[in-house]
This record gives structure tokens, sequence and C-alpha cells, in this order.
């Protein structure tokens, strides 16, 4: 719902977003370890209409400075 992680993740999976958010949710009441995986889901996957993920943006605005 924040950055579209769980959602995109359960269309490549083929499974219901509502599981992903459950299991994000275990994760991180067992000890914390779905933020990390969330934040990392959020730079690294690109969007849906998008060719580059938010750290490839990022990398490549700095290559070009």
């Amino acid at each position: 719902m924040l950055a579209g992680v769980a959602a995109g993740l359960a269309d490549y999976l083929d499974v219901d977003p509502t599981l992903v958010r459950i299991g994000f949710v275990a994760l991180t009441l067992l000890g914390g370890v779905a933020v990390p995986l969330y934040l990392a889901g959020w730079l690294l996957i690109p969007d849906e209409d998008a060719d580059l993920s938010v750290a490839e943006e990022l990398l490549e605005r700095e290559r070009i400075r």
C-alpha cells in the first residue's frame, strides 16, 4: 500500500496481496526482518510503467554529475 512492493510481489508470485502483506507483518513481528526487505524491494523493483528502479535512477543521476 505504501510503495506497492507487496502488490507487485504478489502479482509476480500469482498469489493474493493480502497473503504477502500478512507475511511482511509476521516477519516484522518476528525480528523486524521485513522492514529492510520492504525497503530493498522498494529500491530495487521498478514500477510497473518504469524501466528503471529507484536505485537505478539514483545511480544514473550520480553518474551524470
